[in-house]
């Protein structure tokens, strides 16, 4: 009798594969272009459209 082979199952969310999109089609830095930096802005305006955070 054979043994079975082991599986890893591994929870990605959905945010992982949008967050990986993200980085592939440069979303984030085109956000950053269009919006700008603000004085004393600690975190991009990209990154939080990545990070799905509401400021």
């Amino acid at each position: 009798m054979q043994k079975p082979n082991e599986i890893t199952v591994e929870n990605l969310d959905h945010l992982d594969l949008v967050a990986g999109l993200i980085d592939r089609i440069g979303i984030l830095q085109k956000i950053n272009e269009l919006v700008g930096e603000q004085p004393g802005e600690i975190v991009s305006t990209g990154l939080v459209v990545k990070q799905g955070k509401r400021i």
